[in-house]
């Protein structure tokens, strides 16, 4: 491997213009695939394996590019030519591209479940561990800034009610959404979540604060939604 380059000499091997950096600054990173874009961030191949087949490795393995972004760096840094300084990188990498999607839609008012789903199911449907989100409002219900009150086990998350009204009222907001996701994909409500949801309704009331909706992220299946909403429901006045 040649240390003057950061990528592997697989890389090195390739026709110029096909090497990932390359071909991004004479075309545009639209013009790369996901291994490729994931291979500048991987830098370094392995001896037998290039930084662009480690990310179609990756890509193989977990099936998708929001599967990956959903993976804690403590997982991504056990896979075999990774480790935790470039499972670090790609970790920013998503959590940048999290971020960018969130300022894109901004002036989008959050006012149905669809939206609510479109917005936060990528970065947590895939994810191993309940996680459970307070999304601050606006008056016009434009997405403000998110808090993750609770982190749980694959079977079981819980907040309390001051949890997670805390964001909201510290940022003297108008209204907030409750999401959490379901690890098993499918989004039906729980005995708990019906429950907290119950005690979340009467908190905000207390409060007077909108609480708009809790939905429940899980994944596209025949037969089912990919996410539920108590205010569908009716358990969100």
């Amino acid at each position: 491997m040649n240390d003057t380059d950061p990528l592997s000499s697989r890389i090195q091997d390739m026709p110029y213009d096909q090497r990932p950096r390359e071909k991004l600054a004479s075309l545009g990173p639209a013009a790369l695939d996901n291994a490729e874009l994931m291979a500048l961030f991987i830098s370094t191949g392995m001896k037998g394996r290039s930084a662009i087949e480690i990310g179609r490795d990756l890509i193989a393995k977990y099936g998708s590019m929001a599967a990956l972004g959903g993976l804690p760096v403590a997982e991504l840094s056990k896979v075999k030519g990774l480790g935790l300084a470039k499972a670090s990188k790609l970790a920013a990498a998503f959590e940048l591209g999290t971020r960018v999607a969130r300022e894109q839609l901004r002036d989008v008012s959050l006012e149905t479940p669809e939206l609510i789903h479109n917005f936060f199911g990528p970065q947590l449907r895939h994810l191993s561990q309940e996680q459970v989100m307070v999304a601050v409002l606006d008056t016009r219900l434009r997405h403000v800034a998110t808090t993750v009150v609770s982190v749980g086990t694959v079977n079981d998350s819980s907040a309390h009610p001051r949890e997670i009204l805390r964001p909201v009222i510290t940022r003297g907001a108008y209204g907030f959404i409750l999401i959490h996701n379901h690890p098993s994909g499918d989004p039906s409500p729980s005995r708990s979540d019906e429950i907290v949801t119950k005690r979340v309704v009467e908190a905000a009331k207390l409060m007077q604060v909108c609480f708009l909706d809790h939905v429940i992220i899980g994944r596209p299946s025949p037969g089912r939604n990919a996410y539920y909403s108590f205010r569908e429901a009716g358990l969100v006045p």
